[in-house]
Formats: structure tokens, sequence, C-alpha cells
């Protein structure tokens, strides 16, 4: 079996892979202080908690969060007796050529986006994905990484309004009612919410515009269920919502 791990800013995302379909998916806090030691106590209390009785035996990663990989790698040696694969590393190159400026790094959560999104859907899209940041990754016809957008993510956001105007609640992210808020959490959900379907829609036409008309939008979203029902269908391009 392969065990797939999925660290980012925010959470770790950790998939069993039969090869057809994943068995099951945890997530936990990304935290470079754990250890391997509790990384095996969760994750196998978890596996017994599903009654699964399957052996790992290779592991891939990919890591936003370069402290993390040490502790990762040492758990994949001691208790799964296999070297993992890292994105990004020279033994784990994926079918992605980039396009960039010279000199630029692309982040491996970035790489896999595209590789996922051109295996399932081809080229000529673009891939949203919602996390600590809320990236958008544009993918050429021939599967290349061509670049993208970066911008401030939902919660970040929403924590850096509270933080920063002291008479601001924090609030939860839901669809509210109408655009107009007539009262402050109201209103604070409706620039949040609307302000990031419009930005997802903004940015999703104005590539399909310079591009070709045929250009379509593919999102792999952790985004609240409300926001799929609720992002408004442009003309120049089509929206599909699924985890990649």
């Amino acid at each position: 079996m392969l065990l797939t791990i999925d660290c980012g800013n925010t959470n770790t995302v950790f998939s069993v892979w039969d090869g057809e379909r994943f068995l099951a998916t945890w997530r936990t806090s990304t935290e470079h202080q754990r250890t391997a030691d509790q990384y095996y106590v969760w994750l196998s209390s978890l596996m017994a908690a599903r009654r699964m009785d399957v052996k790992i035996t290779d592991v891939i990663i990919s890591s936003t969060v370069p402290r993390v990989v040490f502790n990762l790698r040492v758990l994949c040696n001691r208790y799964f007796d296999c070297r993992p694969l890292v994105v990004g590393k020279p033994d784990c190159a994926l079918p992605v050529a980039v396009r960039v400026d010279p000199g630029t790094q692309v982040g491996p959560d970035r790489l896999v986006n595209t590789a996922a999104g051109f295996n399932l859907f081809g080229g000529d899209l673009i891939v949203v994905d919602f996390g600590t940041a809320t990236t958008f990754d544009v993918v050429d016809t021939d599967g290349a990484y061509v670049g993208g957008v970066i911008a401030p993510g939902v919660n970040l956001s929403l924590e850096a309004l509270h933080m920063a105007a002291a008479a601001l609640p924090h609030v939860d992210i839901t669809r509210p009612e109408r655009v107009i808020g007539t009262n402050t959490v109201a209103c604070m959900q409706s620039g949040v919410f609307w302000g990031y379907v419009g930005l997802v829609n903004g940015i999703c036409e104005g590539y399909a515009t310079a591009s070709a008309p045929s250009a379509a939008a593919r999102c792999r979203s952790s985004a609240p269920a409300g926001w799929r029902r609720s992002s408004p269908r442009a003309r120049r391009f089509s929206i599909t919502y699924r985890r990649i």
C-alpha cells in the first residue's frame, strides 16, 4: 500500500492508496516538533479504529514546510521500512515541465497540483487550491506549469482582519443570506465569502480572456460546501469542484 503525505503550512493530510482508490484520509495540524514516534502512534491508532489491516510499503511526501520532512523520513524508515519519495528531490521528479522566470523555485504543492490536474482533466486549466494561501496554478496544454497567482488564504484574511481591527470579532466562514450585511458579523462574512468568489471568478475570467475561449478552471478545494454552491458561472470557463 502507498501512504501519501501532503504537508501544508496549517494541516498535514495522510491518505492510504491501494492503487485504485483512497481507502482512508486523516488530517492533523502541521507541527515541526512532532516526532516520528508521535506520528506513528497517531496514525496507527486511526488505522486500528478503521479496522484497517494493511501493510504500508511505499510513501510519498509533498511538503511546503521543510522542517517537518526529517521526522516524516524517520517515520518511514523506522516503522514502514522504506525510504520515502519527497516531491522536489532529485529521486522524485514529476513529469511536469516548469516554464517560469529563470531562478524561480516552484513549491512541491504547486507541482503536485499541476500533475494531478493535468492527469484528471488535461491541459489548459487552472487549479485553485484553498489553503493557508489561495493559489492558482496555470497548466498549459502540454501539462507544463506556466505560472500562477498567490493570494492570502480565506482563514488568514479573516484572522488578519480580526487581529488588526480591535472592534471586529472573529467570525466563521459561511454564506450570508444577502450580499449587503446589516450587522458587523454579516458584513464581514459577506466581504470574505463574496470577495473570494469574486477573486476566483475574476482571475479565471482574466486567464480565459487572455488565453483561449475554451480555457477551463478546475478547482481542487477544501472550501466550505456552501462556497461550492455559490460560485457564479462565468461564460468563458467551466468550474469543477474536486479534491485532487
